[in-house]
């Protein structure tokens, strides 16, 4: 059985021993990359193309055509090696695959039966193209129908597999591929031969509805019993920290954003599937109102009914794939959650209650967790690398409505101060003893409450307030990152104060624009700018439309930190497959000593480590 792929849906391999076919209306380069966990391609010694076809586990074909065939045996492939990606180049003038029939292309296991096929359409000016992704989850692999397409053709598709200075790399390679046939041989070339029973047609001729999201058997003997359609491969017990990495927290880290991105491209495949019915549905129901010899005999009303049956029934088959998916990544998460160390872990996990202090700093913190609205049970945690490249908003805003109810401002306020809180006490508990330090500003005291449990434990010391306050400990902060340059870039590192506090910091800035003049909102962009590089971090906790009355002069500041919600909301874009993700914050549960008892650790380690 064949499954027949749509844009981001993957499917699993039974078998590790491939060949890749490959059809195309006129010769072109096929090759295929080796990357990492996160996709990079170390070097062009990573790349099969005609002028090294033969990689540990990958055999390219050594010159260009239309018809090709690449051999792949995963199981010989680098233990490094996470993603083989199969790729096409146009060669010598041609302008791009959209003047061409649709590209084709199909797995097939070592008794030539194929496992899934994927005809790669939407392409218009690109000159390279990743066709297939071949991946390793859990110890299992699956392919990936990609049909990512690149205008600045394959030194584009290189230097986004992370190939440094793609350029000169990408010429040799396609000068690799043998002469380029005359353009007017190209010009004539005839049409991708057509894929066999069962695919649908790139472009016109007759409309197949046979689901391109489900395996479908080939044609039977009429006289021949029905057989029962052959189940799909046993999914992988999930395990914890099933990922490449050098520690047990890299291997976590890595494990999360692996279920991140099967999340994303699940939910992309199911909404391109159901995007493809309905438009396929538009086309039939056209057609039936341009037939008029049909109109008084009730044709046309059973063929509009019998298109709209197909597409529920795509839609239907489409649901089956992603919750098949989705609950084989609500198993990992299940299995995943209870294993994170505190840096990443929810504030309910047993872990909080005897942390001990970590060794070294985290690879990453958590600020909350992303769903979709296709399952929003389904929730992947959102790990932020370490140390902070960029400083973190928390949008007070304004009243609104919310899933709890009407929260009016005050109560907004409130709740993203107690967020902003929560997210520091994370910081410091996530670090080794006297390795984080905190500041806090709240000009107007309006947030002591929610302040309190960094005050009272020692975590950090009392608020700056007022307008001298704030000049104080802001100047004290820039002083600070003017030193630490100078002394990195003169070379001087070891000829610092010696009371001079190594750690990292972290200010809390409460009550933004209160308390700010001209001069004091100049450093705060400055600190924004320049701190992280030396270990100066900022979180600010401030409503975007009270920070305008200074016009544009904080808009970059804005839009430079990363911002978070203390409520539920939709507003982290993803421009990798144009998903809006749904975030939620992490609060300890109501009632909860979890934070203070985290605090007064964190602040205990400290202590005895300067005695």
């Amino acid at each position: 059985m064949t499954a027949e792929l749509v844009r981001g849906q993957n499917h699993p391999l039974p078998d590790t021993r491939l060949e890749i076919r490959v059809s195309v209306a006129l010769p072109v380069l096929a090759g295929a990359t080796l990357g990492d966990e996160r996709g990079t391609v170390t070097g062009v010694e990573r790349v099969a193309h005609p002028g090294s076809p033969s990689l540990p586990g990958v055999d390219v074909p050594g010159t260009a055509s239309a018809e090709q065939r690449l051999a792949v045996d995963l199981d010989a492939v680098p233990g490094a090696v996470h993603r083989v990606s199969i790729f096409l180049a146009l060669l010598g003038d041609a302008t791009g695959f959209g003047t061409l029939s649709a590209p084709f292309v199909a797995v097939t296991g070592r008794d030539g039966t194929e496992i899934a096929r994927y005809t790669i359409t939407g392409l218009d000016g690109e000159s390279a193209v990743i066709a297939l992704e071949l991946y390793r989850r859990q110890g299992a692999w699956k392919v990936r129908a990609m049909g990512q397409g690149y205008e600045g053709g394959l030194a584009a598709l290189l230097g986004d597999q992370g190939l440094e200075n793609p350029v000169g790399p990408a010429a040799s390679i396609l000068a690799t591929a043998g002469p380029v046939p005359p353009a007017q041989d190209r010009a004539t070339a005839g049409p991708v031969p057509p894929p066999p029973s069962g695919a649908a047609p790139a472009s016109g001729g007759r409309i197949d509805y046979a689901h391109p999201l489900r395996t479908t058997p080939g044609p039977a003997s009429p006289s021949a019993p029905p057989s029962a359609p052959e189940p799909h491969p046993t999914p992988p017990v999930p395990v914890a920290g099933d990922a490449s990495g050098w520690s047990m927290d890299e291997r976590l880290y890595n494990q999360v954003w692996g279920m991140f991105e099967d999340l994303a491209r699940a939910a992309a495949a199911y909404r391109s599937a159901c995007d493809f019915a309905d438009s396929r549905l538009d086309r039939e129901l056209d057609e039936t109102l341009t037939d008029y010899r049909a109109r008084g005999g009730g044709s046309n009303d059973a063929a509009r009914a019998t298109a709209r049956a197909r597409r529920d029934e795509l839609v239907e088959r489409a649901k089956e794939v992603l919750d098949r998916d989705l609950d084989q990544l609500a198993a990992e998460v299940e299995v995943v959650e209870p294993a994170l160390p505190v840096a990443y872990a929810r504030w309910d996990n047993p872990v909080w209650h005897a942390p001990q202090p970590p060794a070294g700093e985290p690879m990453a913190i958590r600020l909350g967790d992303l769903h979709l609205p296709e399952r929003p049970g389904l929730r992947i945690p959102l790990l932020v690398r370490l140390p902070l490249e960029r400083g973190l908003w928390v949008d007070s805003g304004r009243s609104r409505s919310t899933a709890a109810g009407f929260l009016d401002e005050a109560e907004l306020r409130r709740l993203a101060l107690e967020s902003a809180v929560a997210h520091a006490a994370r910081l410091l508990a996530a670090h080794p003893a006297g390795g984080f330090t905190l500041h806090v500003m709240d000009p107007a005291g309006a947030g002591a409450e929610a302040l309190a449990p960094l005050v009272e434990t020692g975590a950090a010391a009392p608020p700056a307030r007022g307008a001298a306050g704030v000049s104080a400990l802001l100047e004290q902060l820039t002083e600070r990152v003017d030193l630490l340059q100078m002394a990195l870039r003169g070379g001087a590192v070891d000829a610092l104060p010696p009371g001079l506090d190594r750690a990292r910091q972290l200010l809390i800035v409460h009550d933004f624009p209160h308390g700010f003049d001209e001069r004091a909102v100049t450093r705060l962009r400055y600190l924004a700018d320049e701190g992280p590089a030396v270990g100066v971090h900022l979180l600010m906790v401030a409503d975007r439309e009270d920070a305008a009355a200074y016009g544009p002069l904080l808009d970059p500041l804005w839009r430079s930190l990363l911002r978070l919600t203390p409520v539920p909301d939709d507003h982290l874009a993803d421009p990798w497959v144009g998903h809006s993700w749904s975030y939620e914050p992490l609060l300890p549960p109501p009632g909860s000593g979890i934070l203070r008892q985290a605090l007064a650790r964190a602040v205990a380690a400290r202590q005895a480590k300067t005695l």
